[in-house]
């Protein structure tokens, strides 16, 4: 697919996905998420991506939708349509996972990698939601958090309502969605509604050295596999959990990636995880 939308590239084992409409806060359109779409499945295939990393040019992560296509919307429009191009049309979603994991922005839990999403900057609406998305969340301190629906006349989308509910607690979820008022980084991180803060200078650096720490001395299959556990687990029981656990871990010791994690240990070098 041809990216005219966002940025990618893929370097010390960390894919990079950059929202790129810095004149509009990188505002989110249909062709955005297709390109987001394409690039994260592209990165899941490639062995040379094992951390994938989502940020904004310039000095907003994502404002949320674009006011044109919220407009056309509103004027009774179906918005941006997506391409009709079937050589620039986005990689399918996956299809043998559980189905809550199929849906249009569901998706991310059924990478097989880490998702990070490192907010630079104003993030609201879809671009809030697709963060929830991420398996982890780091901030900029001064990053702006807002929900944003109730301002328009809309209500919490794409599972939005589900996600922050279990991500931040009920109590939480329902204040920030209700009232749609805007907070800092700081106040997101108390919230939990991110893991780490960190200061605005020097910011992607700092992401990209924690991505890079956890590409090159992490076994891609051991997270690949905690990932899954994890997400499943908004599905299970206790019971499900321990059994799931129990038939993952007698395939672990039985993979390559864990003798080397023995073996590196002992021998006090670098890892060379080959992911099997």
């Amino acid at each position: 697919m041809k990216y005219r939308e966002i940025l990618y590239e893929v370097k010390d084992g960390v894919a990079l996905v950059t929202l790129n409409r810095p004149d509009k806060l990188n505002a989110w359109t249909t062709r955005m998420a297709e390109e987001i779409q394409d690039a994260t499945l592209a990165a899941a295939e490639d062995a040379a991506a094992r951390v994938i990393v989502i940020t904004g040019a310039g000095r907003g992560f994502c404002s949320g939708a674009d006011m044109k296509l919220l407009s056309d919307m509103g004027d009774g429009g179906k918005g941006q349509a997506a391409t009709d191009d079937p050589d620039d049309s986005p990689r399918a979603r996956p299809s043998d996972v559980r189905a809550d994991y199929t849906h249009k922005y569901s998706y991310f839990p059924a990478i097989p990698k880490p998702v990070i999403a490192a907010i630079n900057g104003p993030v609201a609406g879809i671009g809030l939601v697709m963060t929830l998305y991420c398996d982890i969340r780091i901030a900029a301190a001064d990053a702006k958090f807002t929900t944003a629906f109730v301002k328009r006349g809309l209500i919490a989308e794409y599972g939005g309502a589900w996600l922050a509910a279990r991500v931040m607690g009920v109590a939480n979820a329902l204040e920030i969605f209700l009232s749609g008022r805007v907070f800092d980084g700081v106040e997101a991180r108390d919230l939990g509604l991110v893991n780490q803060v960190l200061p605005n200078d020097g910011f992607m650096d700092a992401v990209l050295k924690y991505a890079r720490d956890m590409a090159h001395n992490n076994s891609p299959r051991s997270m690949g596999v905690i990932k899954h556990q994890i997400w499943e687990s908004l599905f299970q029981s206790l019971g499900e959990g321990v059994e799931l656990s129990v038939v993952e871990m007698k395939a672990s010791i039985a993979s390559e990636d864990f003798k080397e994690g023995v073996a590196h240990f002992l021998e006090k070098r670098q890892a060379r995880f080959s992911g099997r």
